[in-house]
């Protein structure tokens, strides 16, 4: 009986050594969820970061067309590296709405301040919530919406040229 005790703890072990090996190994970590894809918008009104209007996002997009809604952040590293890519959207006509997330009003004016406004008009998420809305997992991620208000595309990361062209091209 006493040796049964003894093997217990590496029987446990070892289940939970395949068990890890089977669920987290085997995942492939390169699949991101799309979940909002296909479905509607959430329903949220974020006020604006120049005059605080409040602004619906689903009214924004069947007001102007496809848009792009970006979570971006002036604490995000990743933010600053696609910020030129969201300029050259800008440049090209594509109207994009970024959503300052989890982000204070004077460190995101400083940041557009720095590196330039790529938006043609940017909400404050202060608390977050619009990103749990949204399905977040992280800044920046780019959110391409229909006239409709459907979610048509969602790119997580920072944009590249292939992946902005991508999304300007549903856009249109």
């Amino acid at each position: 009986m006493n040796r049964w005790l003894a093997v217990l703890p590496l029987v446990a072990l070892a289940a939970l050594g395949g068990l890890f090996y089977f669920f987290a190994l085997k995942r492939d970590p390169q699949v991101q969820p799309k979940a909002l894809v296909g479905r509607q918008v959430p329903d949220l009104t974020l006020p604006t970061l120049a005059e605080g209007q409040p602004v619906r996002i689903p009214a924004a997009a069947a007001s102007e067309g496809p848009i792009l809604v970006n979570f971006f952040a002036s604490w995000c590293a990743p933010c600053e590296i696609e910020h030129p890519v969201l300029m050259g959207l800008k440049g090209r006509g594509v109207r994009v709405v970024g959503v300052a997330y989890k982000d204070a009003p004077t460190n995101t004016s400083a940041f557009l301040t720095r590196l330039g406004d790529p938006f043609a008009q940017i909400l404050v998420d202060r608390d977050g919530r619009a990103g749990v809305e949204f399905g977040v997992t992280g800044v920046p991620e780019t959110y391409l919406i229909g006239r409709d208000g459907k979610v048509l595309d969602k790119h997580t990361g920072p944009l590249d040229e292939a992946a902005a062209q991508k999304l300007a091209n549903r856009a249109r």
